[in-house]
């Protein structure tokens, strides 16, 4: 049996926050902006999936710029210096990093899959049978980014049946 989710939007902001300050943005110089706009492009992406008592996924994504300012803020590199393995390392541990938090609100019984990383657009990721349930859109030093929650649609057949 699935149950609702208990992550709202302002629990998910609160946690990419956390992040961003811990991770990305330790100095405070550089946040991220928001922009509410579910919408904004992409260019990588990342995901990790939550079975269990509750079924979904959740998407790290961004620009292929903004990925390779991620992974240099992340490894303690210089821009430059970040190779294509540095990006998918880096977003697929950021995505692991809030997927584990969401799954640390969730009831027990919640399994975290390992990142998927894909350096090609967002529109390419398909979870089939899910909705967008939540998100937290913006730019970061002018370029987008991205973090949502998406929910397994089949979690909803369940609770009905």
């Amino acid at each position: 049996m699935s149950v609702e989710v208990e992550v709202d939007e302002s629990d998910l902001a609160e946690m990419v926050e956390q992040v961003w300050e811990s991770y990305l943005d330790p100095e405070g110089v550089s946040p991220l902006i928001p922009t509410y706009d579910e919408n904004q492009p992409s260019e990588v992406h990342s995901s990790v999936s939550i079975t269990g008592s509750w079924n979904g996924h959740v998407v790290y994504a961004s620009s292929r710029a903004a990925a390779q300012r991620a992974a240099a803020a992340f490894l303690a590199m210089e821009l430059e210096e970040v190779s294509e393995e540095d990006m998918a390392d880096t977003l697929g541990e950021l995505a692991n990093i809030v997927g584990g938090n969401v799954k640390a609100m969730l009831p027990p019984g919640a399994q975290l899959s390992l990142p998927q990383v894909n350096l090609a657009p967002e529109a390419s990721a398909r979870f089939p049978n899910a909705q967008r349930i939540s998100g937290v859109y913006g730019m970061w030093e002018g370029e987008p980014v991205s973090i949502s929650m998406w929910q397994s649609s089949t979690d909803n057949k369940e609770e009905g049946a």
